[in-house]
């Protein structure tokens, strides 16, 4: 835990404050009073961060797959072992519920678990050949540095995300916290330290809003800095992408979605109005993967309707977003889709005092003249539209410039199987919600929604270079 008044950066391995208030900002903590800022990197720091990280990777690109392996079981022991502690400081940071802290450590530890167990499988060779005179070996290299950029909304899964599959590849990594989550993750950049991780093989690094130019645009120009990876807005991802693009370096994005619900004419409408309200309210629907938009064939829309609605105002979790500015934009969005002809349903909320507090929302009627139908609401609200027919919903839907996660609900699968063929998206989820991922599995989406993949093997293939050498027989002597 930090014992300082300011969280600090991690620098090969020491923590890192500057002695004057120079790019500290102002934090405030229910678990930590004593906290009062953390500590935003310099340019030179940032610098510094990343030529740790290029003087430890020579090492580490060496080190054997069985040692990358054990020190990832340490990190993955201490999280569970550090469970109560990490989930306190979730709740602090993020303000959200006891199930979604605890599903941050459970996954979080999982993805380190099931990382380690495919490193040797991702980086095997193989070795073609259309010559019968020579052996062609394909082997797989590491990157170098690369820096990833973690959202505060799943602040331990997302955070370890963005450097578990780089440094089991043979990478170092620069963690790039959030300033809306620091003390999270710091604390998990601290556990490779206890884990065993030698200095520089991952950094940390924080700034403040203001400095996120000036930080990132030092680090990304760097030559040691080889590939970005970033998970938050579309908005961000395209300023990422563009810098990136300016230095040569290659990018994976996880962006924004709308998350479309199609819900066909043989559903189970009372699965599917559990799966659509799971799926819009987990952490106040501040997930990249949260419902946004529900489709319904006409001839149920009512009833699913009515089952969604009774559900909704018997919600009592408070819900509650992460700044003011969010808070103002969900105000927006529901109000123009009020002007247009929606019908707006909210629960009550316990939190109604709290200035943060937004309230559990389904916008029944929305069209497509309204800003809700293509701006993502990353908040606790989902809109409902009724469609003459499946196909109405599918061709609707694939209007969608996002492309990140979707569901289908109906009995029959094998046209469920046929509709996911037919839309552009990264995962399909068949009579289950849209949020939904695991550590075995690859995530990301397609469109305005990101390129690349986290998740299992996928995820480390993404930190990984080929390689070809050409072995050819020595002519025999004269």
């Amino acid at each position: 835990m930090v014992t300082t008044t300011a969280i600090p950066l991690i620098i090969h391995g020491k923590d890192i404050l500057l002695s004057n208030n120079d790019r500290k900002h102002p934090i405030t903590s229910k678990s930590a009073p004593h906290l009062k800022s953390f500590q935003g990197a310099t340019s030179d720091l940032a610098v510094q961060a990343v030529e740790s990280c290029a003087s430890a990777f020579p090492t580490w690109s060496q080190t054997p797959p069985e040692e990358r392996r054990r020190l990832l079981l340490n990190l993955a022991r201490l999280l569970r072992e550090k469970s109560s502690t990490i989930q306190t400081l979730i709740k602090d940071e993020i303000h959200c519920t006891p199930l979604w802290s605890q599903l941050n450590v459970e996954i979080a530890a999982g993805i380190v678990e099931e990382t380690a167990s495919v490193i040797t499988d991702a980086i095997s060779g193989t070795i073609p050949s259309s010559q019968g005179n020579t052996y062609a070996l394909v082997m797989k290299k590491p990157l170098g540095v690369v820096l990833g950029i973690a959202p505060w909304n799943a602040p331990v899964i997302l955070g370890l995300r963005s450097v578990i599959p780089v440094v089991a590849a043979g990478n170092t990594a620069i963690l790039k916290g959030s300033e809306l989550s620091p003390q999270t993750h710091y604390f998990l950049a601290a556990l490779f330290r206890e884990a065993g991780f030698p200095p520089g093989v991952v950094n940390f690094v924080l700034h403040r809003p203001q400095d996120a130019a000036e930080i990132y645009e030092c680090m990304i120009q760097h030559p040691a800095v080889k590939k970005c990876n970033f998970t938050g807005s579309t908005q961000v991802g395209r300023v990422i992408a563009s810098k990136a693009a300016m230095a040569l370096k290659p990018v994976l994005l996880e962006l924004g979605g709308k998350n479309p619900v199609v819900v066909l004419d043989d559903a189970d409408l009372n699965q599917a109005a559990d799966e659509i309200i799971a799926a819009g309210y987990l952490n106040n629907g501040q997930i990249c993967m949260s419902t946004d938009l529900v489709y319904v064939v006409q001839s149920v829309a009512k009833e699913l309707t009515k089952k969604i609605l009774e559900r909704l105002h018997s919600e009592d979790r408070p819900h509650k977003v992460i700044s003011a500015a969010g808070r103002a934009r969900l105000t927006q969005l529901v109000e123009d889709a009020r002007s247009k002809g929606a019908v707006i349903h909210q629960a009550r909320n316990p939190l109604a005092e709290d200035p943060l507090a937004f309230p559990a929302t389904v916008i029944e009627g929305v069209t497509e003249e309204m800003e809700f139908y293509t701006i993502e609401s990353f908040g606790p609200v989902f809109g409902i539209i009724a469609v003459q027919s499946a196909e109405q919903g599918l061709q609707m839907l694939k209007r969608s410039a996002y492309g990140l996660s979707s569901a289908v609900f109906t009995r029959d699968h094998f046209k469920a199987l046929g509709m996911s063929a037919d839309i552009a998206v990264g995962a399909v989820h068949v009579n289950g919600g849209t949020v939904h991922d695991e550590p075995t599995l690859p995530h990301g989406g397609v469109g305005d929604s990101g390129y690349g993949r986290f998740g299992g093997k996928w995820g480390l293939n993404e930190f990984l270079q080929t390689q070809t050498v050409i072995l050819n027989r020595v002519r025999a002597s004269l």
